[in-house]
C-alpha cells in the first residue's frame, strides 16, 4: 500500500446517522466515536449510527495473505460498514437494550434495588436469577427498531454507490440472548426486518443491485426439531414468506471476506458489514475481553487506519457526518 492510498481511504470515511433519534447531533457523534458514549441511552443511540469507509481486505479470516500489486484497483471497491447491533448478552453498557426489549427483565436478572436496573458483577455483566424465567420480548418494538436500523445502513450503502451489499448476522451470535431463551425469536425478527426493508425500499435504490448474506454454519443444533442457526433463520424467512423484493438475494454458507473479495475482483463496488459495539471505537477488543468479528476485521483489513479516531482525524471531523 502507498501513503496516497491510505490518505484516500481515510478521507472516504463518512457517518450516516438517523436524524430523528433523540439526542442525535454532531456533538454526540464526536464524543461517541472516541469511546465516550455513556452506558444506557447514549449506547442505545449508537445502533442508529452507520460508519462507512473504503477498506481493503488484507487477508482472509484464516490469516492467509491476499496478495496484490498497487496497480490493481479491486481493493478500492470495498467499503466497510460498521454498525452496532442489539446486544442481549447482558452487559452494563447496553443496559437499555435489556430494559427496552425484554419486558420481564426483573424476573430474569438480579436487580439492584438502588438503581432499579440489573445488578452488575465484575464491572460489566448482569447475573441471571437462580431458576430465572425465560426472557419475554417486546416483539413489535424490537422489529420496528431492527427495520429502522436495516433501512439506515442500506440507505448509507446506496449513498456510497455500493452495488453489492454483503451482510452478516449482526447481533445474532452470542448477543442474540441464548442464555435467556430469546435467540430464536431475535434471529427470526432480524431476518424479517431486512426482508421487509428490501421489499419496501428496493425499488428506490439506483445503485444496489444485489444483497448477499454471508452466514457461515459453524455447528448444527436443533430445538423442537428445528435447526438453530442464523443461516436457517434467513433461509426460512426469505422462502417461507415468499420474498417479493426487486433486489436479488443470495444466502451463503461462506465467510464475508471471501465473498467480498470475489465480488470486488469481478468489478463491483461492494460493502461488508462490521458488527461493531456501542462504545464506538473500531476494533475495541479490550472491551470484549477477547476477539470477536470486529476484532477479526481489525486484524485482517485496513479498518484501524480508516475508522479509528486516533489514526484517522476524519473520524472526528463533523464535515464527514450526515444526519439523514
Amino acid at each position: 500500500m502507498t501513503v496516497e492510498e491510505i490518505l484516500n481511504w481515510q478521507h472516504s470515511y463518512k457517518v450516516y446517522a438517523d436524524k430523528d433519534i433523540k439526542g442525535m447531533d454532531e456533538e454526540f457523534l464526536q464524543r461517541a466515536l472516541q469511546g465516550q458514549s455513556k452506558y444506557g441511552e447514549e449506547a442505545f443511540r449508537m445502533k442508529f449510527v452507520v460508519r462507512i469507509s473504503t477498506c481493503p481486505i488484507l487477508m482472509e479470516f484464516d490469516a492467509r495473505i491476499i496478495s496484490r500489486v498497487t496497480q490493481e484497483d479491486w481493493p478500492h471497491r470495498i467499503k466497510l460498514v460498521s454498525v452496532t447491533g442489539i446486544d442481549f448478552a447482558g452487559r452494563i453498557h447496553d443496559v437499555d437494550d435489556i430494559c427496552t426489549y425484554v419486558t420481564n427483565w426483573r424476573d430474569v436478572y438480579e436487580v439492584d434495588s438502588n438503581l432499579d436496573l440489573p445488578r452488575v458483577y465484575g464491572k460489566r455483566d448482569f447475573r441471571r436469577k437462580a431458576n430465572a424465567a425465560r426472557g419475554k420480548l417486546d416483539k413489535d418494538r424490537l422489529l420496528t427498531d431492527l427495520i429502522r436500523m436495516a433501512r439506515l445502513r442500506l440507505r448509507a450503502c446506496e449513498y456510497e454507490r455500493v452495488q453489492v451489499v454483503v451482510e452478516t448476522g449482526i447481533g445474532l451470535g452470542v448477543f442474540a440472548g441464548t442464555t435467556i431463551g430469546i435467540d430464536e425469536t431475535v434471529r427470526s425478527l432480524s431476518a424479517s426486518a431486512i426482508r421487509q426493508v428490501l421489499e419496501e425500499d428496493g425499488s428506490t435504490y439506483e445503485n444496489i443491485r444485489a444483497v448477499v448474506f454471508a452466514l457461515p454454519i459453524f455447528g448444527v443444533s436443533y430445538r423442537n426439531g428445528k435447526r438453530q442457526d442464523t443461516y436457517q433463520a434467513f433461509v426460512d424467512e426469505f422462502t417461507q414468506n415468499n420474498y417479493q423484493g426487486p433486489i436479488p438475494v443470495l444466502i451463503a454458507d461462506q465467510d464475508m471476506h471471501r465473498l467480498t473479495v470475489a465480488i470486488a475482483r469481478n468489478g463491483f463496488n461492494v460493502s461488508e458489514l462490521n458488527p461493531a459495539d456501542s462504545h464506538g471505537v473500531f476494533g475495541e477488543y479490550w472491551q470484549n475481553r477477547g476477539p470477536a468479528v470486529e476484532e477479526k476485521l481489525a486484524l485482517t483489513t485496513v479498518g484501524l487506519l480508516a475508522q479509528h479516531h486516533l489514526i484517522n482525524p476524519d473520524v472526528l471531523d463533523p464535515n464527514h457526518y450526515h444526519l439523514i
